[in-house]
């Protein structure tokens, strides 16, 4: 018993955490993406490996990934530990804190965000924030993992117990044509049985692409992707260069690029976006759900000028 406590306590300490990523992570290679450090994924394995020699004991079973019976106890040990750090950083620092971990969408991130958070810093002038991107199941994973703090994103199921979800706001789609386009509605786009229109698109697994594609098959139009993007923007710029008719939103946070109109879809479903957070809510995370709150009721607003400019135009 004497030799393994002096073994234990001379242990190296960062061994041990990067022990606690991998064990966290359920693998090397996904403690490598998710670590708040750059690490390469050969210099963890190396250090793994000097922890379990000095140990003489083997952690984990790398594939399928699985604890050994001494990995689940040194696990058990040192979780709490590494897992609190920030937040008694955050206690030592200034008794409550400053910091929230946000989790949203690449979109969410670049063309809402900064607004947020700008107005969030008039009542909280030290506010720091991590930005972290994801999808509605990755995000309330890192919520339930206590990865993030909050996640805006589109609420395309119901979260999961132990995840407090409130709706901000539903966004319509729309398709992006050239302004010379003879295309003037979506009637005129599926009249015929065959669209010959190249189709610019988000990635399938975006969700306004799944909502785009409902939308499609309920309409009973089969309409494929010709080219697939990143961004909203990018599927402009390509359209004004007469590559097709790009998949947009309703966005009146941000100017079309030039030389562009947007046709809607009445009838197709909406984005619904949501805000997520875990626990009560309280503190700097009550404030920032302010912030996201007060943000949307601005681009409610916005919509509804939008809509009757565009009734009043017609």
């Amino acid at each position: 018993m004497l030799r393994r406590r002096r073994t234990f306590l001379s242990m190296n300490i960062h061994h041990l955490e990067l022990f606690y990523y991998v064990a966290k992570h359920e693998g090397i290679s996904n403690a490598v993406r998710k670590m708040p450090y750059g690490i390469q994924q050969p210099a963890v394995s190396a250090q793994i490996a000097l922890l379990e020699e000095h140990l003489d004991a083997t952690l984990f079973h790398r594939r399928p990934f699985n604890l050994t019976e001494t990995g689940q106890a040194l696990y058990k040990f040192v979780e709490p530990f590494f897992s609190n750090l920030d937040k008694m950083a955050d206690d030592l620092r200034d008794g409550e804190s400053q910091r929230v971990r946000v989790g949203a969408s690449h979109t969410i991130l670049s063309d809402h965000m900064p607004a947020i958070m700008e107005k969030v810093r008039e009542d909280r002038p030290d506010l720091r924030v991590s930005l972290r991107t994801g999808h509605q199941p990755a995000l309330e994973a890192a919520l339930l993992a206590r990865e993030i703090d909050v996640a805006v994103t589109v609420l395309e199921q119901e979260p999961p117990p132990g995840i407090e979800a409130r709706s901000l706001l539903e966004i319509p789609l729309v398709l992006v044509a050239r302004r010379s386009s003879k295309i003037r509605s979506v009637d005129d786009l599926f009249e015929t049985q065959k669209i010959t229109e190249p189709l610019i698109c988000l990635p399938a697994d975006e969700p306004v692409t799944k909502i785009f594609r409902t939308g499609l098959a309920d309409a009973g139009v089969d309409w494929h992707t010709t080219l697939e993007v990143n961004s909203f923007d990018l599927a402009e710029k390509l359209t004004a260069k007469s590559f097709g008719i790009g998949l947009g939103v309703v966005s009146p946070s941000s100017k079309r690029v030039p030389g562009v109109r947007a046709i809607p879809l009445p009838d197709f479903p909406t984005l619904k976006i949501g805000v997520l957070w875990q626990g009560k809510l309280e503190g700097l995370l009550k404030s920032f759900v302010e912030g996201i709150e007060w943000h949307v009721g601005n681009l409610k607003q916005m919509l509804a000028d939008e809509a009757r400019a565009a009734g009043e135009s017609a």
